[in-house]
C-alpha cells in the first residue's frame, strides 16, 4: 500500500498534500523534529523525532520504499529514497530520480563550496515559492502517486 512521506520543515506544500492524500485514501506521515500542528485526519500521521540533526530524515528514509511517495527538499535524504525505491518529489514538482540524483548532488555541493569561499555572503537567498510552484507540486504528486499504485 503507498504511503506519502512529507519531510515538513520548511515543507510549504503540506495542506496540499494531506488534500491529495485524502482524496486518494493514503496514509500520509508529516515529520518533523517538532512545532509542527497535527492535523484532525485520521489519515495523517504527525511524527515527532528526537532533536539533532537528520532525525526527520532517517526516520522516512528507514520506511520509506517501492510504492511509496516522500515530498522533500533535502536532497541527501531524497538520494536515500530514491535509492530505497521511493518515488521522491521536490516542493515545486520536480523529481528526484535514479536518473538525476547523481548531478542533484554534486550540484549540491559545489554550491555548499561556493557559499564557504564567500566570504562577506553577498547574493544568495534563491527564488521565491509561487503559485506556479504549487500547481506543478500538485499535478506532479498526483502523477506520481497514480504511478506508485501501478508499481
Amino acid at each position: 500500500m503507498t504511503a506519502l512521506y512529507i519531510d515538513a520543515d520548511a515543507c510549504p506544500v503540506k495542506a496540499e498534500a494531506e488534500r491529495v492524500a485524502t482524496r486518494h485514501r493514503l496514509k500520509m506521515f508529516v515529520v518533523s523534529n517538532g512545532g509542527i500542528r497535527p492535523s484532525a485526519n485520521p489519515l495523517v500521521e504527525t511524527v515527532i523525532v528526537a532533536s539533532g540533526a537528520d532525525e526527520a530524515d532517517k526516520w522516512i528514509a528507514e520506511r520509506c520504499g517501492p510504492g511509496d511517495v516522500v515530498v522533500t527538499g533535502d536532497i541527501p535524504l531524497a538520494a536515500k529514497c530514491v535509492e530505497a525505491g521511493a518515488r521522491v518529489l521536490r516542493h515545486n514538482g520536480e523529481a528526484f530520480t535514479a536518473k538525476n540524483i547523481g548531478q542533484q548532488l554534486a550540484m549540491r555541493d559545489l554550491m555548499a563550496d561556493m557559499r564557504a569561499a564567500n566570504p562577506l555572503n553577498q547574493g544568495g537567498g534563491g527564488r521565491a515559492f509561487t503559485k506556479a510552484d504549487r500547481s506543478r507540486f500538485l499535478d506532479a504528486l498526483e502523477r506520481e502517486i497514480r504511478a506508485a499504485g501501478r508499481q
